[in-house]
């Protein structure tokens, strides 16, 4: 019976209750629209990091990542790949050598981050061949180099030149070496996009006189959430007095530490967010509850009792709450799977001015389930919070007064 009262109330003045639901679903849906745009940047921020730099999971020689020296290579061996590529949530290891070297042509020089890579294995990790927009892909046996666009640019060579390069291999053996342009890939981080070059890893590590040691293996793994309890699983697999096992937040601190600090603004400006829709609610229930004065006068006139106007009046919030808050989701959802799947691209000015920091020039969403439902809780409780102000009202109503005043 009271639902039944509460519903047709709602109802009986659509203006009044659609002005509340639409206060309410406006604030769901901007929420929602903001902290996914903050969750996607962080995201693609860890992904890109993590997919062509680190990995998400790295086994390197002790003391590496310290002081990445060629020194602190390890000798690969079939045996310890088949361990790590055997350990449940890892798809495939990727081996590497990396190292820095100088980059040169004609008279422009420019130091350069060399990758020496599996071709196969590589793409596998970093999809580098979607990457390639200018001439082919490296093979294995090749003795030529990829280029990124923003360092082919700066030495002005293009597809079929030759790059000089300039290094020290491994127990200070010089490395130095000429080799032609076979492709030029263009990546969505600037500074990676302005100085990487890859190589085959056999060729690196002939440049490098290597032998067959690496500096690095990197993991693709089945789900990033999986990071610490693989971690685990390699640990007691292979020997951790001479070899590491770090995970990408171990790996990337600074990233982290620059994606918690931004996350703490961004929640502070959430929190305003939520400060300035809730005085916009609260105003609608000021309106609601100032219209109904002559309403509630007659009801507790007629011998309605007070807790159970305040129990309407409750049903009364908690409906249009529920139904701004599916609203809400219901018009934020479609439009975050859309700029999820495209994201906003920029370009010209702006996309150069962005890229100054160091970042991609574009806004990323993310699909996080808890970002609705965190939103809508939220929301939900602003909502049910406010709703206490009728209830007040209702608790020190005198019904003669009410009724005179509501005229």
């Amino acid at each position: 019976m009271i639902y039944k009262i509460a519903s047709r109330n709602l109802w009986r003045n659509k203006r009044r209750s659609l002005i509340t639901i639409a206060s309410i679903t406006f604030a769901v849906l901007l929420s929602c629209i903001m902290r996914s745009m903050q969750l996607g940047s962080y995201e693609r921020m860890i992904e890109n990091s993590a997919r062509f730099y680190t990995g998400y999971i790295q086994v390197h020689e002790k003391g590496y990542w310290d002081d990445k020296m060629l020194d602190n290579s390890f000798a690969q061996s079939d045996s310890l790949k088949a361990k790590i590529d055997n350990t449940e949530g890892v798809i495939v290891s990727v081996p590497r050598v990396e190292s820095f070297v100088l980059s040169a042509f004609g008279t422009k020089t420019k130091g350069a981050m060399i990758l020496g890579i599996d071709p196969i294995y590589e793409d596998s990790l970093t999809r580098v061949k979607s990457k390639i927009v200018a001439g082919s892909y490296l093979e294995r046996g090749d003795k030529s180099v990829m280029l990124a666009e923003g360092l082919a640019k700066y030495l002005n060579v293009n597809v079929g030149d030759s790059v000089i390069m300039l290094g020290q291999g491994y127990h200070g053996a010089s490395a130095a070496g000429i080799y032609p342009i076979k492709g030029i890939m263009k990546f969505p981080v600037p500074l990676q996009n302005n100085q990487t070059i890859y190589m085959p890893l056999e060729e690196a590590q002939w440049f490098f006189s290597l032998g067959e040691r690496l500096t690095s293996l990197s993991l693709v793994i089945d789900k990033a959430k999986h990071t610490d309890r693989i971690i685990k699983d390699i640990a007691s697999k292979i020997d951790t007095q001479t070899l590491e096992v770090m995970g990408w937040e171990e790996l990337m601190p600074d990233l982290i530490q620059g994606i918690e600090i931004d996350n703490i603004g961004g929640k502070v400006m959430l929190w305003i967010l939520y400060a300035v829709i809730g005085f916009g609610m609260l105003g609608t229930f000021l309106m609601m509850t100032a219209e109904r004065m002559y309403e509630f006068g007659v009801m507790m006139s007629i011998g309605m009792k007070r807790f159970q106007m305040q129990l309407i009046i409750a049903l009364e919030m908690a409906i249009m709450s529920s139904i701004g808050v599916l609203a809400g989701i219901g018009i934020s959802l479609p439009l975050l799977i859309y700029y999820h799947h495209h994201p906003i691209m920029f370009s010209g000015e702006s996309a150069a001015a962005i890229e100054k920091f160091g970042v991609e020039a574009a806004y990323f969403f993310s699909l996080e389930p808890s970002l609705f439902y965190n939103q809508a809780w939220a929301i939900f409780f602003m909502a049910t919070v406010l709703g206490f102000y009728p209830i007040y009202f209702i608790q020190r109503l005198k019904p003669v007064k009410a009724m005179r005043d509501g005229k």
